[in-house]
This record gives structure tokens, sequence and C-alpha cells, in this order.
């Protein structure tokens, strides 16, 4: 039997506001535990949560970016059930009335085909604590930290049709609400994660299967792992006579295997009812323009742009606006007089492999943008040569100082004068008379075998460009 497969993914994103979503604790990471969490956050007797104005317009401003409905009345909902990282038993989210109504996203899959995904809902709540088992072995901890910290909740519809699909759609969440600035995108962190859920049925029938829900995962590659791994597990259950529970599955990503975490809850389980201690939400349009007139360049318009402005691959556009900070960084060296097609190259090709061996982003790159542009403009006016550039890009990584300080200190100033060029030349056509006999005889390869003699007699700092001339006219006379 053939089967379809049914995905669709619960994006949470921390908002990054220095305050939790009802109460004045900050959302910092990394503190001792239970040090930011406050009478607030732990529910106590007689405290009131206090909205905070900036989760509001964070989520209108994801809402406008997506081409959603923003509800002009929403309503926050207390969501009842029972965890110990939970500490007054109940949740406060959004139900019935979320900020955040139906819209859609464009995802562009590795092929280049594109899809329409469509949006249900984007609602506001508020984060639970955390629960640590690593430290444990007879016990269990419970970090309330986390505890209130704002969450905007992005549920998808079901439209997605493979793990590649579910990856493509929420790395396009992910740069969305990172070129908004409403979350910092630290998967690691936990503050972009989502839940999947996934179901399995028969090609051609119209009823979805039943669902499991894969939870709280933070990667994209363990998206797609884990996703495939409960298809394989549906499948063959059922083929094997068995029939799918709706529950709720971990995915342990040094077993690839997920396993029961408990039975999923429907709605009515919840028990939800509107908050008594939170007014509704209302805003007007004047509220909603406002935000829209003050959303930053979205990733397609800067595609259009980076492909009109700068006249770069398709390839190099997507690997720079792909991330807003590899984006900013581009437009710096540019600005600083780089050429933006050298730009490009270094910061896709160089840079981004230096990055990626020390593990470090953008953000926290050994070489700074004004100082990457000092170095092409030394390929641009012929101080070095490309190759050599190369080599005053690792100097300059490993700290030891700007590009025109690499290259007085290691004298790696290129060589212009013909004289001296036209010397060394000379002296490797005189010491390979067949090779001049084999590019005479009409084998053009071999000039490639003189470029390089020539400048490794040079220790590399000929001009290239004057090396292939002078070469050219010499071995052709």
């Amino acid at each position: 039997m053939s089967w379809e497969v049914v995905i669709g993914l619960e994006v949470h994103a921390q908002l990054a506001t220095k305050s939790k979503i009802f109460s004045g604790a900050s959302t910092a990471f990394g503190a001792e535990p239970n040090t930011q969490a406050c009478l607030v956050d732990l529910g106590y007797p007689g405290v009131l949560p206090v909205l905070n104005e900036q989760v509001v317009a964070m989520a209108v401003k994801f809402g406008v970016a997506v081409g959603a409905e923003i509800t002009r009345r929403s309503v926050f909902a207390r969501k009842n059930y029972f965890y110990p990282d939970l500490p007054k038993g109940y949740q406060i989210s959004q139900f019935e009335l979320p900020i955040v109504g139906k819209g859609k996203l464009t995802i562009k899959l590795d092929d280049g085909t594109e899809k329409v995904v469509g949006i249900t809902r984007a609602h506001l709540e508020e984060d639970a604590g955390k629960s640590l088992h690593e430290q444990f072995t007879d016990r269990t901890g419970i970090d309330l930290n986390r505890a209130g910290t704002p969450l905007l909740e992005i549920v998808s519809d079901p439209d997605m049709r493979s793990a590649a699909e579910a990856v493509a759609y929420m790395r396009k969440i992910h740069q969305i609400v990172r070129y908004l600035g409403i979350c910092d995108g630290n998967m690691q962190e936990g503050s972009f994660r989502c839940d999947a859920n996934v179901s399995v049925r028969p090609v051609g029938q119209e009823a979805f299967g039943t669902r499991t829900e894969l939870k709280n995962i933070n990667s994209f590659r363990f998206v797609e792992r884990a996703i495939n791994h409960e298809v394989e597990r549906q499948i063959d259950l059922i083929e094997d006579g068995g029939t799918v529970t709706q529950e709720t599955r971990l995915y342990d990503p040094d077993k690839d295997e997920t396993r029961s975490m408990r039975s999923k809850e429907e709605a009515n389980d919840y028990r939800y009812f509107p908050d008594p201690d939170l007014l509704p939400v209302v805003i007007d349009d004047d509220y909603i323009e406002a935000i829209r007139a003050a959303l930053p360049e979205l990733p397609e318009a800067k595609s259009a742009r980076f492909n009109e402005e700068f006249g770069l691959k398709p390839a190099q556009v997507e690997s720079l606006v792909g991330d807003v900070e590899m984006a900013d960084y581009f437009e710096v060296v540019v600005a600083e007089g780089a050429d933006p097609r050298q730009a490009a190259n270094y910061i896709v090709g160089d840079l981004a492999g230096a990055l990626n061996k020390d593990g470090l982003g953008i953000a926290a790159s050994k070489v700074s943008a004004v100082d990457l542009a000092g170095l092409i403009k030394r390929v641009m006016d012929d101080t070095i040569s490309g190759k050599l550039a190369k080599d005053v890009f690792e100097a300059m990584w490993n700290g030891e100082g700007d590009a025109d300080t690499v290259i007085d200190t290691k004298g790696l100033k290129q060589i212009t004068d013909t004289g001296a060029i036209e010397a060394a030349v000379d002296e490797v056509i005189a010491n390979n008379p067949e090779q001049v006999a084999a590019f005479k005889a009409g084998k053009e390869k071999v000039l490639g075998f003189f470029v390089g003699q020539v400048m490794q007699a040079t220790q590399g700092k000929a001009n290239p460009g004057q090396v292939n001339q002078l070469l050219r006219a010499k071995l052709s006379s």
C-alpha cells in the first residue's frame, strides 16, 4: 500500500522582551536556577498578571509580515493541566480568540519548487518552567526561571507532506522572526522549538489518520529525523495490523527513535476559560498600520534588491539573505567600498568556512566587516593577489591584525614591477625548453605550468595578470 504523510507544526518562538509576559521578572538566559521567577510567575495568592505591551506589538508584527488576519479583540484564557514545572496549575494562553488568525507562507524546497503552507493561527502564551533530569539520578530538578517567558505559538495547517517540507517551513518561520527582531532564534537555548503533529493515510484517502505529537524539538536536523522515524513507525505499525494511538511522543536523537510520553489531550481536557484577571486585548487599524509602516526589509524584498543592486549569483543571494546578520554584515562590507561580488565570494566562501570550522555565528566573527572590506580593497588595488589574500585572511582570523598590518608584517605586497616579473618569466622559460616546445605545438594547458613556476619563483607575489600577459607574449614570439 502507498502512504501519504500529513504534517502540521506548532512552532514556539520566545519573544525577545527583557521582561516576562505578565511580570517584570527578567527573561535573560543562563541565570542560576530559580533566581528569575517572581511571585506572579509562581502564581502566589493575591498577585495579578499585567500584560507586557511589547508582546502584543511583536505578535502583530509577525501577523502583518505573513499577511495574516489580525484579531481586533483577542482574549487570554487559562489552560488547566498539572505538570511539575507549571507552578500555577494552569498556563495563561489564548484559545478561541488568538491575536493572529489565518495566514499563509510560501516555502522553497531544495529542488527549487515552491509550496504554500497555511497558518492556522499564532497566539500569545506564557512558557512553563523546565524539568531537569540530566544532573540527577533519582529525582527531577525544577528550574522556574523560564516560567512566564513570552511565547508566540505559530500553528500551521496540516499542509506538509514530507519531513523536508516541514524543515523548509520551520526554517522560513525562523528566518522571519529573526528578520523582524522578535525572537533571537537560538535553538540550543530553547528560544525556538517546535512540536510536530504527524499522521499517515493511504494515498487517495481524504480523512486524516490518527496523529501523534512529537514534543519540543529544537533542531532542524532533529525535526527531519524525528518525523521520518515516526512516519516509518506508524506505517510499520499499521501494516502489521496495529493501530496508531493519539499520544505525545518524545524524540531521542541518540537512539534515533520516538517513545511515548503521555496520551494526547484534547482541547476540552484543558478546561479552557477566559482568564478573569486579564482584560481583552483590543487593537485598532491605526495600531496595525503603524506596525506595518515600521516593518524592516523582509527576506523576499532583500533578495530582490541584492539581485538588482549587486548582480549576485542566486546561490550567493540565498546564502546571504538566509541569515539577517549575514546580510547586514555583507552590506557593511559593501558600504566600506568593497566590490559587492568579491564581498559575496569571500563571505559565503572563506568567512563561512572559518565560521563553520570554529562553530561560530556571524555575530562572533573574528574578522569584522570593516576589516574584511579592507582585505578586499587590497585585492582590488593589486596590493596582493587573490591567492595571497587567502593567507592574509587566515592571519587576520588568527588575530594577527588587519589586512594592511598582515601584508606589511609578512612582506606580502604584490610585485607589479614589470621588470622584476619579466626577469622571473625569462628564467622559467629558459629552464623549461620541453614545455616551451609543447606550448608552441598547440598545447595551451602548458601555460598553467609556466604561471605556476613564475608564481613559485616570486613566492606568490607576482601579479597574475601581468604574468599571464608576459608569458603569452614571450612564448608566442
